[in-house]
């Protein structure tokens, strides 16, 4: 009885408390991944060199993570909340045995494929043979990745997100703690070693979090055969040929959009490192030098990425926790409930992007000097990617919401046309010396502004968003506004009299502080969106008290 009771508990979670649990996993993660990498790029002898063999040897195994497992979530969250809510369990259990076969087979044979092929995409690809190291050592993680973004999707779809949210954040410390060991130890060998010794943690931390999502299924396991024999509806009557069909038929053209998404990195990597060698090659001659030039500049951009990554890992928890909330709702056809959450997902996206967006530009350098002391240059470029936020948060409330309602294709699409125009613009902009490394961000705003056009058209199209101008955009851009310039003249006070990290950390608080309040006297959130926060009837009658909301 007591798996029954663990699962009957994490099926009546809320909405938007699997979104706070996945925000704050979420944040935990990116946390850990902010502290090894300003770790890591500050050890003597790692620095924006290291960095790039990393990020590219990283961006190759996440080409064929996607095609293996990325998505793979989504789709068994998807699949498997439909069945439950007609109370079809047998056909919900039946889709997760089946989908653990399949993708453990598929990420099975990418790890060997990796393995073997590391030396041939290091040296023909990629133009830089030393990354094949980084490469070997991610082999071995794709399998368990795969198997375990399977039991991710089950729980989710049975509607808790604690298996995902937890093995994430679990999988991150030991990703965090052994990178760090790990670069330490080889101080003093080349940077690619470096690089390969910091990625040896990926797989062994990938290791880590598929045995704990193992115990935990297994603890679950009881209750989830007592729900399958209890169960009074006729199970989903499809044979094992149909089923897989049916996985197939979803996931392909999801998997699809991860891998375009994917490939816009892999895009970025292999034009980076041919088209800097290029755009220099009359400035540098020796090939060494322009290879570690290409490295450098790839370093770069990768760490200001893993800034701008650490607000879009929050919005992104709305589109995880999205689309089985939403498959569910639309299987006994209330679109109201759809409506609401996919309306309020986009309003605390926008919610939580513009000030860090606001912050970013007003704080650039600054917060370069705080994370990365010995490596901070990319003011300009931080400033410059901050555009591509917006974009991206609310692209995946959007991606969730055509998710939920079947459309998986579409995003694959705008993905697709955005990734040719990216890979044009790349060749063209980053082969020109004067542009360099500014043509990956520029055309990184262009694909994102090409999705958020075409997946909006066709979300529209299935149902009208309850969105107001004055709330959606032009209260957030005011207050964002006025905070970036509350945060902007804080700092320019605060320097002369401490240090860049008191000054930069005393500031964002500042912000921080500005920002709520400008939010609450605004009153851009209506009491119902208040009351889907999670202790939002507490937080609302709060307010009341303190004469901010009326009642």
């Amino acid at each position: 009885m007591e798996a029954q009771d663990k699962i009957k508990k994490e099926k009546g979670t809320s909405f938007m408390k699997n979104v706070a649990m996945l925000m704050i996993a979420q944040i935990l993660i990116k946390v850990l991944g902010f502290v090894y990498r300003l770790v890591i790029i500050n050890v003597e002898g790692f620095g924006d060199i290291g960095n790039g063999y990393y990020d590219a040897g990283y961006t190759v195994y996440s080409l064929l993570l996607t095609l293996s497992s990325v998505g793979i979530p989504t789709v068994i969250s998807k699949l498997v909340s439909e069945r439950v809510a007609i109370g079809d369990h047998k056909g919900a259990y039946r889709i997760f045995k089946t989908s653990l076969k399949i993708f453990t087979a598929i990420g099975a044979f990418f790890s060997i494929a990796l393995f073997l092929g590391a030396d041939l995409i290091a040296s023909k690809i990629l133009n830089v043979p030393d990354v094949k190291y980084v490469l070997m050592v991610l082999a071995p993680a794709i399998m368990f990745v795969a198997s375990s973004s399977v039991i991710r999707g089950y729980f989710a779809g049975l509607g808790s997100q604690k298996a995902t949210s937890v093995s994430q954040t679990l999988e991150q410390f030991f990703n965090c703690t052994l990178t760090i060991t790990f670069v330490y130890a080889l101080v003093g060998k080349d940077p690619a070693i470096m690089a390969a010794g910091g990625n040896v943690s990926t797989t062994l931390a990938i290791l880590i979090s598929f045995t704990y999502l193992y115990i935990f299924y297994k603890r679950r396991k009881k209750g989830i055969i007592i729900d399958c024999e209890n169960q009074t509806v006729p199970q989903e009557n499809k044979t094992a040929k149909k089923l897989i069909k049916t996985i197939f038929a979803i996931s392909i053209p999801m998997t699809i959009g991860s891998l375009i998404s994917v490939i816009n990195n892999m895009i970025d990597t292999v034009t980076i490192s041919n088209c800097i060698q290029t755009a220099f090659s009359g400035m540098i001659s020796a090939k060494v030098d322009l290879e570690a030039k290409a490295m450098e500049l790839s370093g770069l951009l990768s760490k200001v990425v893993t800034i701008i990554h650490l607000p879009l890992a929050i919005t992104g928890a709305f589109c995880t926790a999205l689309v089985p909330a939403i498959s569910s709702a639309i299987s006994i056809k209330d679109y109201k409930t759809v409506n609401k959450r996919l309306s309020f997902s986009l309003l605390a996206s926008v919610l939580i992007i513009m000030p860090c967006m606001a912050g970013l530009i007003a704080l650039a350098s600054p917060i370069l000097q705080l994370i990365y002391p010995q490596a901070s240059s990319g003011e300009n470029i931080l400033i410059l990617s901050t555009i591509t936020m917006i974009f991206v948060s609310i692209n995946y409330v959007i991606e969730g919401g055509l998710y939920g309602f079947g459309k998986v294709h579409i995003p694959a699409i705008a993905l697709g046309i955005g990734a040719v125009i990216k890979l044009l613009m790349n060749i063209t902009l980053i082969s020109n010396p004067n542009i360099n490394i500014y043509g990956a961000v520029i055309s990184s705003i262009v694909c994102q502004v090409i999705l958020f056009a075409i997946c909006m058209y066709y979300l529209n199209k299935e149902i009208k968003l309850q969105i107001s101008f004055k709330n959606h955009i032009l209260k957030p851009v005011f207050s964002s506004a006025i905070m970036g310039i509350i945060v902007y003249f804080a700092y320019k006070l605060l320097i002369e009299v401490t240090s860049n990290s008191i000054s930069t950390i005393i500031s964002i608080l500042i912000g921080v502080i500005s920002y709520v309040l400008l939010i609450l006297l605004m009153k851009i959130l209506t009491k119902e969106d208040i009351y889907m926060i999670p202790f939002g009837t507490k937080i609302y009658n709060a307010l009341v008290k303190l004469k901010i909301y009326k009642e």
